[in-house]
């Protein structure tokens, strides 16, 4: 008994009570439970970076919607994305295919 007596006089004696409760209160906080700071920290940054992922695919969205449409008008658009993509040829002509390594 007399070592918690020294141990008390030694350290927690200049410690206040409300500093102590205040202290202990906050480390719950940060440690414990679903809504701790640190999963709630965690949570931030993972909806930060969806919101970031949401943007790039509306930019995304938004030029291929441009193209989709430009197809949509303008024959000879349509025209030269066949050719280019899908390798299409008219007839009477020869396509040659140089792919780059």
């Amino acid at each position: 008994m007399s070592r918690i007596k020294d141990f008390y006089n030694k350290y927690l004696s200049r410690i206040n009570a409300y500093w102590l409760i205040t202290i202990l209160f906050l480390a719950l906080t940060f440690t414990m439970g679903d809504s701790s700071l640190y999963k709630r920290y965690t949570y931030d940054e993972r909806i930060r970076s969806l919101e970031k992922e949401i943007k790039h695919y509306q930019k995304e969205i938004e030029v291929n919607s441009k193209k989709l449409n430009d197809l949509h008008t303008d024959k000879e658009g349509l025209e030269r994305f066949a050719r280019e993509e899908y390798y299409m040829k008219k007839p009477n002509e020869d396509v040659y295919i140089i792919k780059n390594k």
